[in-house]
């Protein structure tokens, strides 16, 4: 996977499952989690640690980690989390590789999400990033409404630079835009990597899309052609931030990124055979998007 048009994928299945209000049961994701484990994704972002009142359907979110069989896999494993709370929790499991962090500098997303400002929030980052240092975690920060923001609140592509390089200067290394209801298009994503990546050498950068069927392949192809190598992604394009808003935007296939990368050539890692068997139980547990 050192090839220069390797790319890594993020398999997303706590996103897909987060907004589903039946809950799943906990053995169905076990079996579902183990599956993809052996697909050959970079990352797994397997559950998070918030509170079940605000995300019921993650409160089982330690006994899937318990019974998930990392014997055989290579896949790193990734938490979100809301606070610092969750993150000392995340923190617990020698097995957890990521804590995931959802950023922003819309101060509505930030209120609806997990009840902060921006301000806050960086300050909160910056307590979490000694907190996984300390316990020999890497924290990945989303940028959410990193595209585009429906509530009215201030965006622009300056102010998303703006808080990129605050977070690079805290000492963020990995960091995810996060196209969280789908209000990005190929050239807003263009104008950011574009800048980003060449600005920014120490920053893993990766793309958490939201999208429809329609425009998923413009969007990637910007973000691919402008040196972004990290995707996320969901077997059945399910998924979407409850919090955000009344209507989820689903997440971009995980099928349409591999035809994506197969078309030009970019090595993915991905076992196909494994991935049919992951996304059969997907179709059994999860209702599918039409």
């Amino acid at each position: 996977m050192s090839a220069p048009n390797a790319v890594k994928i993020t398999e997303c299945p706590r996103d897909a499952m987060q907004g589903i209000k039946a809950f799943i049961p906990t053995e169905d994701k076990v079996r579902y989690m183990n599956a993809l484990l052996k697909v050959g994704f970079d990352t797994l972002d397997f559950g998070s640690f918030v509170s079940p009142k605000a995300v019921p359907q993650m409160r089982d979110t330690k006994e899937v980690l318990k019974k998930m069989d990392l014997s055989h896999s290579y896949s790193k494993l990734l938490a979100i989390v809301g606070n610092l709370r969750g993150a000392e929790e995340a923190c617990q499991h020698e097995a957890i590789y990521y804590i995931g962090f959802p950023f922003s500098f819309s101060p509505t997303f930030l209120e609806r999400n997990i009840n902060s400002t921006v301000d806050k929030s960086f300050n909160m980052l910056k307590e979490l990033l000694d907190l996984c240092r300390q316990n020999n975690k890497h924290l990945r920060v989303y940028i959410s409404m990193a595209f585009g923001n429906p509530y009215g609140d201030e965006w622009n592509t300056e102010l998303l630079l703006h808080w990129i390089d605050q977070l690079h200067w805290a000492g963020v290394r990995h960091i995810a835009l996060a196209d969280t209801t789908g209000m990005g298009n190929a050239s807003t994503i263009t104008e950011a990597f574009q800048t980003i990546i060449p600005n920014f050498a120490e920053v893993k950068f990766g793309l958490h899309l939201h999208t429809t069927s329609v425009d998923w392949y413009e969007k990637i192809d910007a973000a691919y052609q402008n040196g972004c190598r990290h995707f996320d992604g969901v077997l059945n394009g399910l998924g979407g931030c409850p919090m955000a808003g009344p209507e989820l935007v689903g997440n971009i296939k995980t099928a349409d990124l591999h035809s994506y990368f197969e078309e030009h050539r970019a090595q993915t890692g991905i076992d196909q055979e494994a991935f049919q068997r992951a996304q059969h139980i997907a179709n059994q547990i999860m209702p599918v998007q039409g």
